[in-house]
């Protein structure tokens, strides 16, 4: 069954097609990434299906119920929640205040001026959800301090804790260290198998996609150029031709920079 039907998605800046005629769908619990170089339409695409950006034309469809013009805290609270490229973060606060800020929204209807963020179950259920991230020991540690790894993975799990349907994760490995993506990317996929939510994420590194997408969608222009098992896109002609070897020609290049 779907979770997620995208149908003829446009999107224009200007003169500019960001996305053109977008045709998509995401099963329950599937495991989905899209791959591209920059510029190729992802992030646009992910932006559109959570709110923050408006189609031009189109429509989106989560769980059966028309989701394409309500505000991204609407698309939140209907099950399908996302983290960002760089991790959306109040930095002068813990990490743990952080999450208890994400637990906070949950009850957002609850909420009151007269009602303290912080108490002993608050806290209680903020740890707990650090600690299964393996990040408890930065608790208390101002999120401005924190390193790129720890911020993403704070990041995404205030994403998870509301239980959604569908996770979108944009470049969940993107700045952190090589030697240290895999760590990531397993303690967030244990994340998301506990959870039990489809998830489609946005990544550049082909080692994470071939490793935890069991399918792929390639974006190049603004369109699809593939989409199926991730062994079969990766092999396609045209996406190593537009994609897989432009990844490659970038990551030699900042190598050669670093």
């Amino acid at each position: 069954m779907n979770i997620l039907e995208v149908k003829n998605l446009n999107r224009r800046f200007g003169a500019v097609v960001a996305a053109a005629d977008i045709n998509l769908s995401i099963a329950e619990e599937e495991i989905v990434a899209l791959i591209g170089s920059n510029g190729a339409g992802k992030t646009t695409f992910v932006n559109m299906v959570t709110g923050y950006l408006k189609p031009s034309g189109g429509s989106i469809l989560f769980r059966g119920r028309n989701i394409t013009s309500i505000a991204p805290r609407e698309v939140c609270r209907a099950g399908l929640c996302r983290s960002f490229q760089v991790a959306q973060l109040f930095p002068a606060l813990t990490a743990l205040e952080n999450m208890m800020i994400a637990f906070a929204m949950l009850q957002v209807d609850e909420s009151s001026y007269f009602k303290p963020l912080e108490n002993s179950q608050a806290r209680k259920r903020s740890l707990d959800v650090l600690e299964s991230f393996g990040i408890a020991n930065h608790a208390d540690a101002k999120v401005g301090t924190l390193a790129q790894g720890v911020r993403k993975l704070l990041d995404i799990s205030m994403a998870i804790v509301s239980r959604p349907a569908l996770l979108l994760l944009d470049e969940p490995t993107s700045g952190v260290a090589i030697d240290e993506k895999f760590t990531l990317m397993e303690t967030v996929m244990e994340g998301v198998r506990e959870s039990k939510a489809a998830t489609v994420f946005v990544e550049h590194d082909m080692e994470i996609v071939s490793h935890y997408a069991s399918r792929t969608v390639a974006f190049y222009e603004g369109t699809i150029i593939a989409d199926g098992p991730t062994n079969v896109v990766l092999t396609a002609p045209r996406v190593r031709k537009f994609i897989v070897g432009e990844l490659q020609e970038a990551a030699i290049t900042a190598t050669h920079h670093d």
